[in-house]
């Protein structure tokens, strides 16, 4: 065994060379592993380079393996202030639904569905309130003339207001004509309906439409139209009109309480009655002008889109009926107190009569152009809801969204009902 050198220059053993000088030659300086091949000191652990940790550890500022190094999360774990995949991170909201038009594309709330019925009157004003004030301006005139003009042509006017013993003849008069006058507005009402539809049918898109398209698109489907009307109105008719004669019948084969007591309750049902189909036939218009299906089929198809979602269709259709006939009713007031006014006159001529008359057909017309768009976009879209919400409708929308829009690309999607 060699021994390390002594003498002057050299340090003792066991002590470090002097600062400034090299350790001995073939000796490793303090505080470094001895050379390769060579085991540490008998009582001494292996002594590691510095800045390097013992094996098995890592690097000073490193994490032990297995470990992420500082700042970043454990494998599997987002990055602090992230949340886990598959939710939504804190303070973002949730995607918007695609609307390209009045309305967006998924299953309507009811704050949709009345903002969208005031949207498209705002998007087209001309379409809107400009054709529904050209139709009921024009139906009130002749309906006005009908009513009128048969009693100041034979003189009866007088006999109606003075009350005369000839006056029976005039009342008859009267009521045909405000019958025929009815028949009328009721028909103008249909026809105006259908057209709305379309109009709301291209707002949902965000696409705007002329009269004169309006009319096109309509033209072929008003018979249809007036077909369903009609069907609507016969049978209400004829199940009043029964009901009506089971009570009378009642009432001449007994006293008075029987009659009561069958009339109130019966009476009660046939009201009941008539709001279940007229609420069940809701769609049955819009389905013959957007769907172009025939009467009979516009009908069950109406059935079936309401059947599982009657209570919401009914209590919609309800508060709708119930905000236009709010408005309706505070426009025609001053008109409807000054009709009363000039009917109650004591001048006898028949120029207060006409002049009433005139003051309640316009607050008629007032109320009927701000109402009347309204509340049929409200079906309109009552009708698009229940679509979306039966058959997954909207998905369909989203495709002609994405597509070019306006006339026949929008209009044949429609046409995609079962």
């Amino acid at each position: 065994m060699t021994m390390p050198p002594t003498g002057p220059g050299w340090p003792p053993q066991g002590y470090p060379p002097p600062e400034g000088y090299p350790p001995p030659q073939g000796y490793a300086p303090q505080g470094y592993p001895p050379p390769h091949g060579y085991p540490p000191a008998q009582g001494y652990p292996p002594q590691a380079a510095p800045g390097y940790p013992p094996p098995g550890y890592p690097p000073p500022g490193y994490p032990p393996p297995g470990y992420p190094q500082g700042g970043y999360p454990p494998p599997g774990y987002p990055p602090p202030g992230y949340p886990p995949p598959g939710y939504p991170g804190a303070g973002y909201p949730q995607p918007m639904a695609l609307e390209p038009g009045i309305i967006p594309l998924r299953p309507l709330t009811l704050s949709d569905i009345f903002n969208g019925a005031i949207r498209y009157i705002r998007a087209n004003p001309k379409t809107t309130l400009g054709l529904t004030a050209v139709v009921v301006i024009v139906t009130q005139v002749i309906a006005l003339l009908v009513q009128i003009g048969p009693l100041a042509a034979t003189g009866q006017l007088d006999a109606l207001r003075g009350g005369a013993s000839d006056s029976t003849e005039a009342l008859i008069l009267s009521g045909v004509s405000s019958f025929a006058g009815a028949l009328m507005q009721g028909l103008a009402a249909i026809i105006l309906s259908g057209m709305l539809t379309v109009v709301v049918g291209r707002a949902v898109f965000g696409s705007s439409i002329t009269v004169n398209e309006t009319w096109s698109r309509i033209r072929g489907r008003l018979l249809p139209l007036l077909g369903v009307t009609l069907l609507e109105a016969l049978a209400i008719v004829v199940f009043v009109a029964a009901v009506a004669l089971v009570i009378f019948g009642v009432a001449m084969s007994a006293d008075g309480f029987a009659a009561a007591l069958v009339g109130i309750p019966l009476g009660l049902a046939a009201v009941a009655t008539v709001v279940w189909g007229g609420t069940m036939l809701l769609f049955a218009p819009a389905i013959v002008v957007l769907e172009n299906k025939s009467v009979w089929a516009s009908i069950t198809r109406s059935f079936a889109l309401v059947r599982k979602g009657f209570w919401r269709v009914l209590g919609i259709w309800l508060l709708a009926s119930l905000v236009t006939g709010v408005v309706a009713g505070a426009l025609s007031v001053p008109f409807a107190v000054g009709q009363l006014v000039a009917g109650a006159g004591t001048d006898p001529s028949s120029g207060g009569l006409i002049l009433g008359a005139v003051l309640g057909a316009i607050g008629s017309v007032l109320g009927q152009i701000i109402t009347a768009p309204f509340t049929a976009g409200v079906v309109v879209l009552l009708y698009t809801d229940r679509r979306i919400r039966a058959e997954a409708f909207d998905l369909v929308l989203r495709t002609g969204a994405a597509g070019p829009t306006g006339g026949a690309a929008t209009d044949h999607l429609w046409l995609s009902g079962r």
